[in-house]
């Protein structure tokens, strides 16, 4: 098993596509703090494995956090108020995780967005070694205008970015704790996922990588 530690590294952003960035540690210095407030968010709504409308099961643990989550089962995907396995409002998004998308959607260009594109929803996924997400859009939001901010927490992963076919060429970077992806515009719906997660052991979050993704869905009930 291979241990992580946090090195210093160059904080150059990092071009993926058209209106898509990676911004290299821009949540690093936070990055305790969002893992302690990520688990006290799981404790009102506990971590579960979703099942696809096809009936597989998802590798990736998932939560959320803000006025709507997002759930999938044999109906399909989408956005409810209410967690299903709790029956209560999802946790409300934490201060912290609020500044944070602002923050950087602004130093991803998306400034004069942000004051529309405030997130309403937190997807908080828990990565376990063997876990994956395969390449997938982000399309059931009503508001597709607004950019994804994505946070990598703990254990670095495989990010990969495509275009707008599942079938078109894939760029692999490797994600590591703090790093945060914002993408939006022409990339809006940009195919995207996370390569099986390799084992290995982070001194925030031991044997797993958490993922923030922020989204706006406005419009929507």
């Amino acid at each position: 098993m291979e241990l992580f530690d946090d090195l210093d590294r160059d904080a150059t952003p990092i071009r993926l596509g058209d209106g898509a960035v990676v911004l290299p540690g821009f949540a690093g210095g936070e990055a305790a703090s969002l893992v302690t407030a990520l688990l006290a968010v799981a404790d009102g709504a506990p971590f579960r494995h979703l099942v696809t409308p096809g009936g597989a099961t998802m590798s990736v643990a998932m939560t959320n956090c803000g006025r709507l989550g997002w759930v999938s089962d044999r109906r399909g995907y989408r956005y409810e108020s209410l967690d299903p396995l709790t029956g209560r409002p999802w946790p409300a998004i934490p201060a912290p995780f609020l500044s944070l998308a602002a923050r950087a959607a602004a130093a991803a260009g998306y400034a004069d967005a942000c004051p529309d594109a405030c997130p309403d929803a937190c997807l908080v996924n828990r990565y376990a070694p063997g876990a994956r997400l395969a390449l997938h859009q982000d399309r059931d939001e009503g508001d597709l205008a607004a950019p994804i901010v994505s946070v990598s927490l703990g254990l670095p992963a495989t990010f990969l970015f495509g275009g707008q076919e599942r079938s078109g060429p894939v760029r692999r970077l490797r994600l590591e704790n703090g790093d945060v992806a914002v993408w939006g515009g022409a990339s809006r719906l940009a195919f995207h996922g996370i390569a099986p997660l390799r084992p290995g052991n982070h001194r925030l979050t031991g044997p797993v990588r958490y993922n923030l993704t922020f989204r706006h869905v406005t419009g929507l009930p």
